[in-house]
């Protein structure tokens, strides 16, 4: 038996299962927002385990494990990856570790959400209040939270906590939302041949001019800032004015008010190129916005979770980040982020989880959901 009364050999199984369910659907292709074919196959796994699963208006799938009277517990894991529909999903053992895009970012999370289900019964945890297992949209890139969004729409108050789970990451706990600003800078112009329209603006050049400006502006070191030009596309060919060109500028803070005044500085320098640029349209478009808030770290569903971490004797470390937790916390609902592995390498093709770390971070869920109605 281990220190949470679930017999070892269960705990075995339950990790060979999520891992095995973590190589399937990592293999899945599931950009945001077009999660279709991996909430798909979340779904006919759930119905095969004898589970009812559904899918809301914007694409989450969730399945309830039904408790007592009690508020309900809502345990997400986000469907969607930062890899595109045509990159090559494999994965494989190297080493003690399990190595490709999106294994742990948010494979792993997703696996635990099945694990659960098809090992309920054999667990025989009591539940005072429903168990809701939810696998969000949106969570990567553009998707500015819209599954998790409809999610804190939908319960509102009611759970007793939302806890939210990631590949990677063992023993850390996020209780703090950082504030994220997300914008697509958009030059057009009319474009032409470079010699004979020599005086013609070109788009890209407009646009290579303003990230230089953009990138001179002055950021604070506290609250912590920073500023990220992610993509820039944009072009015809080599010989051509560019018509159009554009990129994707995302800025994060520890704090709201340090993204409003950068904010305010990048529309004071597209104004200003306007100016300079008569036949050239420059825009700002808004393409997300993750609000900021938080819970204290003597929240007692901080310090339920700092517990469960404790008794398996990993280290804890309490931190501030950008996840599905967003949603509820900036509504001042008990959240939580939590990893169950121990890997690295997030967002690339080398992305990787520590096998043996999985068993740890699946007991360290389990732990929470017991305690986390006392």
């Amino acid at each position: 038996m281990n220190r949470h009364n679930i017999p070892a050999h269960l705990i075995h199984a339950l990790s060979v299962y999520v891992l095995e369910q973590a190589r399937a659907l990592q293999a899945i292709p599931a950009p945001s927002l077009a999660e279709t074919q991996r909430a798909n196959y979340l779904k006919d796994q759930f119905t095969q385990l004898g589970f009812s699963a559904k899918q809301d208006d914007v694409g989450n799938v969730l399945v309830c494990l039904s408790g007592g009277g009690k508020a309900p517990l809502v345990l997400t894991a986000h469907l969607d990856s930062v890899f595109s529909a045509d990159q090559v999903l494999s994965s494989r053992h190297v080493e003690g570790r399990l190595i490709g895009p999106g294994i742990g970012d948010n494979a792993l999370g997703l696996a635990s959400l099945l694990g659960l289900a098809r090992f309920w019964e054999d667990l025989n945890i009591d539940l005072p209040g429903s168990l809701w297992l939810v696998a969000s949209v949106g969570e990567e890139g553009h998707g500015d939270l819209k599954g998790m969004k409809a999610i804190v729409q939908r319960f509102g108050s009611q759970p007793v906590a939302y806890v939210i789970l990631e590949g990677i990451g063992l023993g850390r706990i996020v209780h703090r939302a950082l504030a994220v600003r997300r914008f697509r800078v958009r030059v057009q112009t009319p474009g032409g041949h470079p010699w004979v329209l020599r005086e013609t603006s070109s788009a890209v050049h407009i646009l290579i001019m303003l990230a230089h400006e953009i990138l001179q502006l002055s950021l604070p070191a506290t609250p912590r800032t920073v500023l990220n030009i992610g993509v820039i596309q944009g072009g015809v060919s080599v010989n051509t004015r560019a018509p159009e060109a554009w990129m994707d500028v995302e800025l994060r803070s520890e704090a709201t008010l340090p993204l409003e005044h950068l904010e305010a500085e990048i529309r004071r320098l597209i104004h200003s190129y306007r100016g300079w640029h008569k036949t050239a349209k420059i825009d700002l478009l808004a393409m997300g916005s993750r609000p900021a808030g938080e819970i204290p770290p003597h929240h007692p569903l901080v310090q339920k979770a700092v517990q469960c971490l404790s008794s398996l004797g990993i280290e804890v470390t309490l931190e501030q980040a950008s996840t599905d937790a967003n949603a509820p916390l900036s509504q001042g609902y008990p959240a939580i982020c939590l990893g169950l592995a121990r890997g690295g390498r997030a967002h690339t093709e080398d992305e990787f989880i520590e096998v043996e770390s999985v068993s740890l971070g699946l007991q360290q869920v389990l732990c929470l959901i017991q305690k986390v109605w006392d």
